[in-house]
């Protein structure tokens, strides 16, 4: 592998630990009656997260398995879809438990 290019998956890596880091740090630290709420954001930025994903890896050659980037874009997508599912079930809960509340 290209040094740059191994370099290069050194930094993103890097950044990818410190960003989990401080997202972890960032979350842990809401209060409760937020979390649905900036689940609902989440669940929005995991959709960009997810158009991003695929027009990356619309772009790799699909023969080009050796690729990293390849692999990246799929946990990507994976990792985009059970946000945005579980986004949806919760806001679903959540838009049931304010209905019930309507028709006492």
């Amino acid at each position: 592998m290209d040094p740059a290019a191994l370099q290069a998956l050194a930094v993103s890596i890097s950044v990818l630990i410190l960003a989990m880091f401080v997202g972890w740090e960032v979350i842990s630290k809401v209060p409760t009656t937020l979390h649905t709420p900036l689940m609902s954001g989440s669940n929005a930025i995991s959709g960009v997260i997810l158009i991003g994903a695929l027009l990356v890896s619309r772009g790799l050659n699909t023969a080009d398995w050796s690729n990293p980037a390849r692999y990246m874009a799929l946990a990507a997508v994976f990792f985009a879809m059970l946000n945005v599912v579980g986004g949806f079930f919760v806001t679903d809960r959540m838009l049931a438990m304010f209905n019930k509340k309507k028709a006492k």
